[in-house]
């Protein structure tokens, strides 16, 4: 009988009868999945595929797909289907951003972005790092932060010869050198020049890693540990042989940095060092 049919008795009113509406879907309520978020594929926001097992980052998004590159440059589209990604093991749907870009509210450091500030002036302080790989990791994580205080940062190639280079620079109460060494450990070295360093004015830091290389997390590289290297190799041909990646620490530098997204990518030995020499650069004459 229809919904609303109506029966009529002798001597009695008509009766409405309705009938119970079911939905179409029939599965139980403790087998439906539960809902997930939605979140926006904006460029730069890492996410896992599970089916593949494919992590990298948006790079671009387009009607019904989006677009990952992995930490080796690697790009593979997938279908933006509901429940399809993986955001820091959380099942999400991923969907295609507004048009109106959304900035950013942290910088790598993990610092407060500020949207369309201007680089300041360069300060006549500095910091100065050993070699090119400590300058492009410390520019990678912490460039914003330097740009909107106005620190240059500049490498050395080397500090054997970091007193002279101290006095040369002459630091002072409104310009003062902050200075990041690699190994930086008792009885090394590196201790030894980093203690003949005594101006006020500047200020000698450093992390306990053999090279900076070190200083990246191996889980954001994508391998278990950094080898151990016997002495009397160079630590970083040692490594890409012991690894299996070709002798090209050209190469190998690009992948290990290319892994680097933010500090949470940095250990925190390396990350506390940079932060007390960005304060102390920027503390007030």
């Amino acid at each position: 009988m229809s919904q609303g049919a109506r029966c009529a008795g002798r001597g009695r009113s008509p009766i409405v009868i309705r009938m119970r509406q079911y939905s179409a879907d029939l599965t139980p309520p403790w087998k439906k999945p539960k809902p997930v978020p939605e979140v926006a594929a904006e460029p730069g926001l890492v996410v896992e595929e599970p089916g593949t097992g494919f992590c990298g980052a948006v790079i671009r998004c387009e009607a019904g797909t989006v677009t990952l590159e992995d930490r080796f440059g690697k790009h593979r589209v997938f279908p933006l289907e509901p429940r399809g990604f993986l955001l820091e093991g959380r099942v999400v749907t991923l969907v295609r951003p507004s048009s109106a870009p959304v900035r950013p509210s942290r910088t790598a450091s993990g610092s407060v972005a500020v949207p369309g500030a201007r680089a300041r002036v360069a300060r006549a302080g500095r910091i100065y790092v050993e070699g090119r790989h400590d300058a492009e990791l410390v520019e990678r994580v912490w460039g914003d932060d330097l740009r909107i205080e106005g620190v240059v940062v500049e490498y050395l190639e080397g500090i054997d010869d970091l007193p002279a280079i101290v006095e040369e620079f002459d630091p002072g109460a409104d310009a003062r050198l902050g200075v990041l060494v690699d190994h930086l450990v008792p009885g090394t070295k590196e201790s030894r020049i980093a203690e003949a360093v005594t101006s006020e004015y500047a200020l000698v830091v450093g992390h306990p890693y053999i090279d900076v290389w070190e200083a990246v997390k191996p889980a954001s590289v994508g391998i278990p540990a950094w080898p151990r290297v016997p002495r009397g190799q160079d630590w970083k041909t040692g490594v890409c042989r012991a690894l299996g990646w070709p002798d090209n620490t050209g190469a190998a530098w690009q992948r290990i940095l290319g892994s680097v997204h933010s500090y949470r990518d940095l250990e925190p030995e390396l990350l506390g060092r940079v932060e007390e020499l960005i304060d102390f650069v920027t503390a007030p004459g």
